[in-house]
């Protein structure tokens, strides 16, 4: 082979534009979910101005299960009774959710030779083959259950809690994609919408 033409080659894991926008939408909202939780945790043990204090040691592990307990004990045990419910049914949520983020983000991926608008993983967990199947309208379904989640875990009282958070900030917000055009950021035509990837 042609040392010199291997830049040409390229695998292709054969996803649909529309499976690659929720696989990334996806991926990228848990990221912002395992933030968030550790965030929580992290002000419960260090209050602003109290830096320095102790962590747990499981802060220190990057085991997602793990820092989730803590969030179970020091947040959702401990919360305001108008937002513990709320609280708990994200908790549960995250654990239904958790074995299928696994499955897209660990998994090997392949497609069903007998029906193409399949797409499988395989993952070996715990000396278990464990498979996952899913559809295009699955990963819309899943991201739509993520968005509401990651919205519930931070403003547990909806849009009042949202909208108080934004008045301790300052009383304003701005998008990121606000902000990239003012700043005429090369990023700001990437996040002008031009058209509705998701169907």
């Amino acid at each position: 082979m042609d040392k010199s033409r291997d830049d040409f080659y390229r695998f292709d894991v054969e996803l649909s534009d529309r499976e690659t926008f929720f696989v990334g939408k996806i991926v990228a909202l848990w990221g912002a979910l395992e933030h968030e939780v550790f965030t929580q945790i992290l002000l419960k043990f260090c209050p602003p101005g109290e830096e320095n204090a102790a962590l747990p040691k499981k802060m220190n592990n990057a085991q997602f299960s793990e820092v989730l307990k803590l969030w179970k004990t020091h947040v959702l045990d401990n919360a305001p009774e108008e937002h513990a419910e709320i609280l708990k049914d994200q908790y549960d949520e995250i654990n239904r959710l958790g074995e299928y983020r696994n499955a897209l983000v660990h998994g090997m991926w392949d497609w069903q030779k007998t029906n193409p608008a399949i797409i499988s993983t395989i993952r070996v967990h715990k000396n278990t083959v464990v498979e996952a199947h899913f559809t295009v309208d699955d990963l819309q379904s899943f991201y739509d259950r993520l968005g509401r989640l990651n919205f519930m875990i931070r403003y547990p009282g909806g849009v009042e809690d949202m909208m108080r958070a934004r008045m301790q900030d300052g009383g304003y917000y701005i998008s990121r994609r606000a902000a990239s055009i003012f700043m005429e950021s090369p990023v700001a035509e990437d996040l002008t919408p031009k058209a509705d990837n998701t169907k």
